[in-house]
């Protein structure tokens, strides 16, 4: 999923080229060039669409797939296959290299803007800052891929040890151990523009990563079988880095001398190593590598149930997590809102804040999630009953998403409550302690639930897990980073809760009553709303009291 995270500071970047992803940071004065904030929102617009545009192509991706491979041993290998690149997305494109790589080059900038004007005895920090990192992560990222074309017979053992052939799963590895290096420069690339303040490029990456998939697997699934979907990632990687390498090239002015100075080459190593040292780092790759963990888990115990059980599980967690993309974009826009007033020792705006963005994004994800419980399976057959995905396969598909659907609040409140945690720009634990924790709790439960519930008990598992993380990370917030009511915050969730069981009930009652999944799902759009925002205010949820006045405000009103 598109969700790379980063903060540009210090940015004093020069106007480029009028692309609608660049802003200059700061004028010659020192002061904010005027139309920044203009162009900034048009920016964001920008990007909000081509993060939409992205997550569309993912749904036809997984619609294609479906099409050609249904829920069988082929879509099984090549979801356990694709394993390698959704960790590496992760790690790699969106939060691991964002956190790390941003502020290093804001400080690069930084040194920059200080130059004095004209001097050409030194190189550019920026150009320095690359010659320094990018040839050796390469190299370094070129080397774990290798490694794992090499052993992929040794991943596919652990991560689906009941894989009855795992030949075909081990080819598609191979395919998709490319991503390690290729998501890794993409990665770098994304962070440097972000510094620049150039977002275009980085929020164009996943619509060019699906078209490659979309595209290799409708020209070759005839020939290559799923391994037309694997080489599809391979390809769709690199489309990545070309999509964001012409901006990413004009960003190096050209080199003023032949030679880099070694004290600045030395002033750039010591300013940058604290940033890339493994004390700021490990606390974010271990709680995102939890986070992902959550996926391996699943997987590796669905290995063990009949085949397609792996491939109902990801089916019905594309659909049900779109509720908390859309719910986790409140929080994204505010994120540098809490980190400034975090900055400026402002805890009483911080938790303003935060509590707020709790409370929305609590409303966006519960209703999502009402609509998923009570239209489960017309959703499922919109989207994906066609070819060899038949009536078994959507039934067990909209049965696994109801139980994911329970989990969807504890999925968006630790994506929420993450991003205080690390908005101090100081190392903490915490978070990475939490979703071990909910990581422990998935594994027991998944194991104790499996053997009898199938699926279904890998899910009750899922969300059990993310819910217990959920809750740590809110009572830890409190005492740790933002001073947030906990009971309030809580007991708005719980009337919001309140609100989605009523409308996913009143949704599963009438379901059944339209024929047609199409005109029945049309009808529950409406439904389901209408019931969620009538039960919140019989519940006196104050955000849907808040919203409705609003509503009210501006349409009767103009206002």
């Amino acid at each position: 999923m598109p969700g790379g995270t980063g903060t540009a500071t210090g940015g004093t970047e020069s106007s480029a080229s009028g692309d609608p992803g660049t802003a200059t940071g700061r004028s010659g004065t020192g002061g904010e060039t005027p139309g920044l904030g203009s162009f900034l929102a048009r920016a964001a617009a920008v990007t909000a669409a081509l993060t939409v545009i992205g997550a569309l192509l993912g749904l036809v991706r997984d619609q294609a797939i479906a099409r050609y491979f249904g829920a069988s041993d082929a879509s099984d290998a090549f979801l356990i296959a694709w394993t390698v690149p959704e960790m590496a997305a992760t790690v790699l494109i969106e939060d691991g290299m964002a956190l790390l790589l941003v502020p290093a080059f804001s400080l690069a900038l930084a040194r920059r803007a200080a130059a004095p004007e004209g001097d050409c005895r030194t190189d550019d920090p920026v150009r320095e800052l690359i010659a320094g990192t990018l040839p050796r992560l390469s190299a370094l990222l070129a080397g774990g891929a290798a490694l794992l074309i090499a052993g992929a017979p040794w991943v596919v053992g652990v991560l689906a040890p009941g894989l009855r052939d795992p030949r075909l799963a081990v080819d598609c590895t191979r395919l998709t151990a490319v991503t390690v290096l290729t998501f890794g420069i993409t990665g770098y690339f994304s962070a440097a523009l972000r510094a620049h303040r150039s977002f275009l490029p980085p929020a164009g990456v996943y619509v060019a990563y699906n078209v490659g998939i979309i595209g290799m697997t409708l020209m070759l699934h005839s020939v290559w079988g799923v391994r037309a979907a694997a080489a599809g990632v391979a390809v769709g990687s690199l489309l990545m880095i070309l999509t964001q390498l012409p901006a990413f090239v004009r960003l190096l002015p050209p080199r003023r001398r032949s030679g880099a100075s070694h004290a600045l080459r030395r002033r750039v190593a010591r300013s940058t190593a604290p940033l890339l040292s493994a004390t700021v780092l490990a606390p974010v790759v271990l709680f995102v590598v939890s986070r992902q963990s959550q996926v391996l888990i699943e997987r590796f115990l669905a290995s063990t149930l009949p085949s397609g059980a792996i491939s109902h599980l990801n089916y019905a967690q594309k659909v049900a997590q779109m509720p908390m993309v859309l719910s986790l974009m409140i929080c994204t826009v505010t994120f540098p809102v809490v980190a400034q007033a975090m900055a400026d020792g402002d805890r009483d705006k911080a938790r303003h804040r935060v509590e707020r963005d709790l409370a929305l994004a609590g409303m966006v994800v519960l209703l999502g999630t009402a609509v998923l419980l009570g239209y489960a399976p017309q959703i499922i057959e919109v989207l994906f009953q066609r070819g060899a995905f038949g009536t078994r396969d959507t039934a067990a598909t909209a049965d696994v998403m109801r139980v994911y659907a329970v989990g969807l609040l504890g999925h968006c409140l630790v994506g929420a409550l993450s991003r205080p945690f690390f908005s101090t720009g100081r190392p903490t634990w915490f978070p990475a302690f939490a979703m071990a924790t909910g990581l422990l709790v998935t594994t027991g439960a998944g194991y104790a639930l499996t053997f009898r519930f199938g699926v279904n008990g890998i899910a009750t598992a899922n969300a059990i897990g993310i819910s217990t993380a959920a809750l740590l990370l809110l009572m830890g917030l409190g005492t740790r980073v933002v001073a947030i009511r906990v009971r309030t915050v809580a007991a708005s969730l719980a009337r919001l809760a309140g609100a989605a069981a009523v409308a996913g009930a009143a949704g599963w009652a009438a379901a059944p009553a339209v024929t047609g999944p199409v005109l029945s799902l049309a009808t529950g759009c409406v439904l389901v709303p209408a019931v969620f925002l009538l039960a919140g205010l019989a519940f006196r949820a104050p955000e849907v009291v808040h919203l409705l006045a609003l509503i009210r405000e501006r349409f009767f009103h103009g206002r």
